[in-house]
């Protein structure tokens, strides 16, 4: 079980990389809007570098719950989790905005 001290750390350590992610997703939809549409799934790919780190964090929890240890779910591990999700979700709709950007530019190019 984890100690109230470790659960705060984990937590924050996953908003810090969901948060991150989400930056990076927003970032590559401002690059999509440009047309810049190989540095947007660059900053795509160092969003999943972050998923990744969160979700590792995350697989602590869920593996320690899974083998019978209860830890206590405090409000910052719900504000955690709320912050993975939601970052997960703008990652998701930046990934379509940047095929929707890819789509007007060849729309576009070919009026010409």
């Amino acid at each position: 079980m984890e100690t109230t001290e470790e659960m705060q750390m984990l937590a924050f350590t996953i908003i810090l990389h969901a948060g991150n992610a989400r930056s990076n997703a927003m970032e590559a939809i401002s690059l999509a809007k440009a047309y810049n549409f190989i540095e947007a799934r660059s900053k795509i790919e160092e969003a999943d570098k972050e998923f990744a780190e969160a979700h590792h964090e995350q697989t602590k929890l869920l593996q320690d719950e899974a083998s019978g240890e209860k830890n206590d779910v405090s409000v910052i591990l719900v504000h955690a989790q709320d912050h993975l999700m939601t970052a997960m979700t703008v990652k998701d709709l930046a990934i379509e905005m940047i095929d929707m950007y890819e789509r007007m530019q060849r729309l576009e190019d070919n009026q010409k």
